[in-house]
């Protein structure tokens, strides 16, 4: 069974770069405080690692 990892934007996209502004709404979150569940897999992971100083992550189970 694959992990599944729930991200939440803490942090506005407004003064950050337009491909780490793209990546964040490739993660589906739009505005701060909105969450999305995805499959913990390399792309999703180096993804978050891009944006890993607006997103919080847990680890959730299922």
């Amino acid at each position: 069974m694959a992990k599944k990892l729930e991200i939440r934007l803490v942090r506005s996209v407004i003064s950050e770069k337009p491909a780490q502004r793209a990546t964040v709404r490739s993660l589906g979150l739009r505005k701060i405080n909105s969450k999305t569940v995805k499959e913990s897999n390399p792309a999703v992971l180096g993804m978050i690692n891009t944006v890993r100083h607006l997103v919080e992550v847990k680890e959730i189970e299922e």
